[in-house]
């Protein structure tokens, strides 16, 4: 990638580094020698910061001293000024070095973005004065997590969590800079938290979908706002440690599509709508809901090779719920068979007299999905989508979502209409048509079993999220549509959505239970709003429960790989860890658990996988 200077063989590379990482005086002299060196490397060097250590924390801290409710703009104001310390302190260390620096605020380096204190999205950014100081020879350290609303105004507006690795990826790709570097407090991305598991090893080069997948799902070292601009802009990301000088993780983008720089983070949230006709479902309703049960039904599943797509287990009634998935239609047979001969064994191991367990087919579906990095924590994406669908007369059967895609299993026949409408409400120019051999390895019979532990990159554990279940949902559409835009309207974001199979006749109307999770901090808000629409949408009872956990493996070679749901699964049995809900994309299977068994379950994945290395990494306090 070229940048803007008019010296196209000068390089332009942006650093940025953590609180941990500029926490202390003795600290931040350390990043100024390193910033030295690699001037004296021959690049141009911008570098953001963040606040020093605790510093946020405190100024928090401060103000609920001062107000238990303080405004938004205020809290701009104070935090904002956290950053302004470090890129200070840092210039000066630089200088003292004896390199020429200059330290510039968000508002000085020209990030304009939204009017939203304390969340703002960046809209643009004027490079003008970094390039001049650029070719002066000079540092240019810039304060992460910040801009203004507008170049009339002058309002401070910051960027919320993970505003730092926003700030200088933004920055790198409004330079056109050669790369951006991420320095933190372990030598790049691991397998999983080393805090929790202590065998956890680097990865030499994570993808972008997979990094969006594992960054959305708690790992702290890289934030998705700043992945999803990397992906989209094709910017060289690389994360490596402040202490060490290890190559760190490079984060692999696609080649970029064509993009303007304005709007530069309020890009369509949705890059693609894709089809699947090549689809068949199998639904096992009423298995018992205890340990090992979808062990052993994906165990058999997998040694009878047959692939799996798209895998949801409903939340519980009573002792038991329901397991569904997808297959292609060429090996249907092969999938009913094996679930039709394995039900027996679970009817035998539960309660004496019980509603038999039964397996349902389903020809004649189709799996329709959105797909986009800038769907992450922007509410409302998913409502849309079922709206939509809803307004086409499209029915969903099926919903399994991940941090970057929705999939919805619709009946076959409104698939023209439903892609039609999706892409019109997405703006997307046309949608890939998936045919029934694409993306699928077909020579799977002799996989070796490192091909296997390749297949999962990273395991990944969220310990914030509560899951809502909406009972007695009217099975009509629109129904998700205006229960996700409800919460939409709250500015709630939802994670995993699933829909049960399971059909129960209330009064004359069908119904099914739908599930989600959300942030622990909106399910209070998410309760109330939902049971005051309850009366008028005329769905049932709203339940919340915090006391979860969502332990999920990403890889993008799990396509194709028949046996690695089972395999996760097997370990979670094996430690007699209940699962309480599963959803599936493409690249990502995630459990939910309880969560007193959600680092137990973390630790047992990781090493099912073989995950483990040799070299035992440590976090700098």
């Amino acid at each position: 990638m070229t940048n803007t200077l008019d010296n196209p063989n000068l390089t332009i590379v942006v650093q940025k580094y953590g609180g941990t990482s500029v926490g202390s005086v003795e600290r931040i002299s350390a990043v100024a020698q390193r910033v030295v060196k690699a001037v004296k490397a021959g690049n141009s060097l911008v570098v953001v910061v963040s606040a020093m250590g605790k510093t946020t924390d405190g100024l928090v801290k401060l103000a609920g001293e001062i107000s238990a409710n303080p405004s938004r703009r205020e809290m701009d104001m104070l935090l904002s000024t956290g950053e302004q310390v470090s890129m200070a302190l840092l210039a000066m260390a630089l200088q003292e070095l004896g390199q020429p620096a200059i330290s510039l605020t968000g508002a000085q380096v020209g990030i304009v973005t939204e009017a939203q204190h304390t969340r703002a999205r960046i809209l643009d950014i004027n490079t003008d004065r970094i390039l001049r100081h650029l070719d002066e020879g000079k540092v240019v350290v810039v304060a992460g997590f910040q801009g203004i609303s507008n170049s009339d105004e002058l309002e401070i507006t910051t960027l919320g969590r993970g505003g730092s690795d926003t700030s200088a990826v933004a920055l790198a790709a409004a330079l056109r800079a050669n790369r951006c570097e991420i320095y933190t407090d372990v030598p790049g991305i691991l397998t999983a938290d080393p805090r929790l598991v202590p065998d956890a090893q680097l990865m030499d080069e994570i993808t972008c979908d997979e990094m969006l997948e594992l960054a959305s799902l708690g790992a702290k070292v890289l934030h998705p706002r700043a992945v999803e601009i990397a992906r989209n802009y094709g910017m060289p990301l690389v994360v490596l440690s402040s202490w060490t000088d290890d190559p760190g993780t490079r984060v692999v983008s696609p080649p970029p599509q064509p993009r303007s720089l304005a709007g530069l983070e309020i890009a369509r949230p949705v890059d693609a709508v894709e089809f699947d006709p090549d689809q068949a479902k199998v639904a096992m309703l009423r298995v018992p809901d205890r340990p090992g049960v979808a062990a052993k039904l994906f165990g058999e599943i997998a040694r009878q090779d047959v692939d799996v797509d798209l895998i949801i287990q409903s939340i519980h009634e009573g002792n038991t719920n329901d397991i569904a998935f997808t297959v292609s239609k060429d090996i249907l047979n092969r999938a009913e068979a094996v679930s039709e001969a394995i039900a027996p064994a679970l009817r035998s191991q539960q309660s004496p007299h019980p509603e038999e367990a039964e397996v349902i087919v389903e020809r004649g579906i189709a799996k329709i999905a959105i797909a986009g990095a800038g769907m992450i924590g922007r509410p409302g994406v998913a409502a849309m989508m079922f709206k939509t669908l809803a307004d086409a007369g499209v029915n969903i059967e099926m919903i399994s979502t991940s941090e970057i895609k929705v999939s919805c299993v619709i009946d076959e026949k409104d698939g023209n209409i439903a892609i039609a409408s999706l892409c019109q409400t997405f703006d997307i120019d046309s949608s890939p048509y998936r045919l029934p051999s694409e993306g699928k390895k077909q020579d799977v019979k002799d996989e070796r079993e490192e091909e296997k532990i390749l297949s999962v990159r990273g395991v990944a554990l969220d310990l914030k999220q509560a899951r809502l279940a909406i009972r007695q949902v009217p099975d009509s559409a629109g129904m998700a549509a205006k229960i996700f835009g409800l919460l939409a309207e709250q500015n709630i974001s939802v994670d995993t959505i699933i829909q049960s199979q399971r059909c129960r006749i209330i009064d004359g109307i069908p119904t099914r239970d739908i599930a989600c999770t959300i942030a622990q901090a909106d399910a209070e808000i998410a309760r109330v709003t939902l049971e005051k629409a309850a009366g008028v949408l005329g769905f049932g009872e709203v339940l919340v429960d915090p006391d979860i956990a969502k332990v999920s493996i990403v890889g993008a070679g799990m396509v194709g790989q028949p046996g690695v749901a089972a395999k996760m699964f097997a370990a979670l049995s094996e430690e007699q860890i209940n699962i309480q809900m599963i959803a599936t994309s493409e690249i990502k299977i995630s459990c939910v658990v309880a969560a007193e068994k959600g680092i137990n379950a973390l630790q047992v994945i990781h090493k099912a996988f073989g995950l483990a290395g040799s070299k035992k990494i440590k976090v700098p306090a």
